[in-house]
């Protein structure tokens, strides 16, 4: 069985820290590099129910997209919220590794992962790095054009249920072919999306007053489809568990987490 130093290798070898934004904490959080892993489970957020699905499933490692410790701290008391989680890893043995930006701009990344739920074949980043080979978000095809309506159909079909749902911002009658993907927050490149002329952009968290000022710009600015965060990034978790089932393939079981940590609840 590979020691947790192996598993990071894999993983940092399909997501390069390097890749990572200057803000983001990625790596590994806690855990000793030298214990045997012969159970991962594969989460979108580091919160108390992935956790205590850790354990339940007696997993050594716990691979996050989301940081757990984004911002400096000075402590991980027992008694804080995020210092319980550190708390209860260590003692159940279980090491923490987060994936965050750097999983955003790997070629294949969360926006390859979004994509490939939808049915896109995907073309180039939406963002592209200097060097062009990766990048921020991704733009790509459907197979053939289909009305707005039924695209809006299509992305609910492909990801998980979450009570919010899936809304679109468009004419419903309007073809769709191209399409920028961005997985998490991204209303931050509505303009990409819209230099580069693509017909529908579909990420998370968008905002009131940029979506609709995005809309009122011209008939040319791509249709919108808004998702909650968590469900436009949890396709992540299944490219993520296959690059470690490919490389260590029968040493160690990988999990993807069934737990749905999106903070909507209740639709009313």
């Amino acid at each position: 069985m590979p020691a947790l130093a192996e598993v990071i290798a894999a993983l940092e070898d399909a997501y390069p820290p390097a890749l990572a934004e200057s803000w983001d904490a990625v790596g590994l959080v806690c855990g000793d590099p030298a214990e045997p892993v012969t159970d991962v489970l594969i989460c979108v957020d580091p919160v108390a129910t992935t956790i205590d699905e850790a354990i339940e499933t007696g997993v050594q490692l716990v691979v996050a997209h989301h940081p757990l410790l984004l911002r400096g701290v000075h402590g991980v008391p027992a008694d804080t919220p995020k210092g319980a989680l550190v708390h209860r890893l260590i003692r159940a043995g279980i090491a923490l590794y987060c994936a965050h930006t750097n999983a955003d701009s790997a070629n294949p990344g969360v926006s390859d992962a979004l994509a490939g739920a939808i049915g896109l074949r995907v073309l180039r980043p939406l963002d592209p790095h200097p060097d062009g080979s990766t990048g921020l978000g991704r733009i790509g095809e459907l197979p053939e054009p289909e009305p707005f309506a039924a695209f809006v159909r299509r992305v609910a079909a492909a990801l998980p249920r979450t009570e919010p749902g899936v809304l679109g911002a468009g004419d419903p009658d309007r073809l769709i072919r191209t399409v920028a993907v961005s997985g998490g927050a991204g209303d931050s490149f509505l303009g990409a999306a819209t230099a580069a002329g693509v017909d529908a952009y579909v990420t998370a968290d968008l905002r009131h007053h940029p979506a609709g000022e995005h809309l009122e710009t011209g008939v040319d600015a791509p249709a919108l489809v808004g998702l909650t965060h968590w469900a436009s990034e949890w396709p992540w978790c299944g490219q993520a568990s296959a690059i470690l089932r490919d490389a260590f393939a029968g040493n160690v079981n990988v999990h993807v987490s069934a737990r749905r940590t999106d903070p909507w609840t209740i639709r009313a």
